[in-house]
């Protein structure tokens, strides 16, 4: 799948709107340069990912001992314009860097700021990041404190099901603590096609990664290293789901849910976000309309500055 795809691809479970008993109809074959947008599922999740993206960044710059920057294709990709954001991959395709994995953000100290900014500005700034090979890499790198992997999910987590369901023995894992396999609640994402490229990174880079998934109400957090732990000891086991391209090509993905328990809590909305419309233009005129979060307000935790606090002194 090509990684423009890949990054809006849409688990079949969150799409909403499907028209059923119809032939195909004019939007349906909506497109984008070459691909087409089936509907605006996958708008959404392109600028669901955005959003949460800068909710985490603004979170940790608003402090006064930690920033972030965004490091991984997506997240220094074009924000506001998906047509941008698609050619965009086209260069990292191109330039036969589509396919690499790296974590979406980066945290440093606060003091190290106006040296890391410098680099930046030495290699054309920021979007330049996943144009250049990480050797060159290393002067931004050695000063990184923590990577961070970023996931969101568009729910209330507070209002899920089994928030408050305690954990009791579990037939399918032996006996292990755990909850119903249908229950609903908050969970840290893992997708299985990134495990072993991040713990490489990690390995590569000797900087340790973090999970971050940023739901409506709240955040959480897990190292990759505990969410390994979890996964090899069978406390979580795989998913499979099915996933869909904005044209229209399925494909089944095994997806770690890690119960948000196992993690801490990250950070919490001080101020919800507004919904607002957006749409996109094709040249010859269709237009595709979707609805995408803006602004609103992520604090950290006590629990996630004492972790970074942690990391700071290791």
């Amino acid at each position: 799948m090509h990684p423009f795809e890949s990054s809006i691809s849409v688990d079949i479970e969150e799409i909403e709107f499907t028209l059923r008993g119809y032939g195909d109809v004019p939007w349906s074959s909506f497109l984008l340069n070459p691909r087409r947008l089936r509907g605006s599922d996958f708008l959404m999740r392109w600028s669901q990912g955005v959003w949460s993206e800068n909710r985490l960044i603004e979170a940790v710059n608003r402090g006064d001992e930690y920033f972030a920057i965004p490091y991984g294709p997506s997240g220094t990709a074009p924000a506001n314009d998906v047509r941008a954001f698609e050619l965009y991959f086209e260069r990292l395709e191109k330039a036969g860097l589509g396919k690499i994995k790296r974590p979406d953000l980066l945290l440093f100290r606060k003091s190290d700021e106006s040296e890391i900014r410098r680099f930046l500005a030495s290699i054309g700034g920021v979007q330049e990041l996943p144009f250049v090979a990480e050797n060159k890499l290393q002067p931004l790198l050695k000063k990184a404190i923590v990577a961070i992997e970023c996931e969101t999910s568009l729910w209330k987590s507070r209002k899920m099901p089994d928030y408050t369901t305690e954990f009791s023995p579990q037939k399918r894992l032996e006996g292990k603590l755990g909850l119903k396999k249908a229950a609903v609640l908050p969970t840290i994402i893992i997708k299985e096609e990134d495990r072993m490229p991040l713990k490489k990174w990690q390995k590569q880079n000797h900087a340790p990664i973090h999970i971050w998934h940023v739901f409506y109400d709240q955040a959480f957090g897990i190292s990759l290293n505990e969410a390994e732990r979890l996964i090899r000891k069978e406390f979580i086991e795989p998913t499979i789901q099915t996933f869909q391209a904005p044209g229209g090509a399925t494909t089944k993905k095994s997806i770690y849910k890690i119960y948000y328990r196992y993690g801490y809590r990250l950070g919490n909305a001080t101020e919800e976000p507004s919904l607002v419309s957006a749409c996109v233009e094709d040249k010859n005129g269709h237009i595709l309309p979707y609805v995408k979060f803006d602004g609103g307000r992520l604090d950290l935790c006590p629990e996630a500055l004492d972790i970074l606090h942690s990391l700071c002194r290791q």
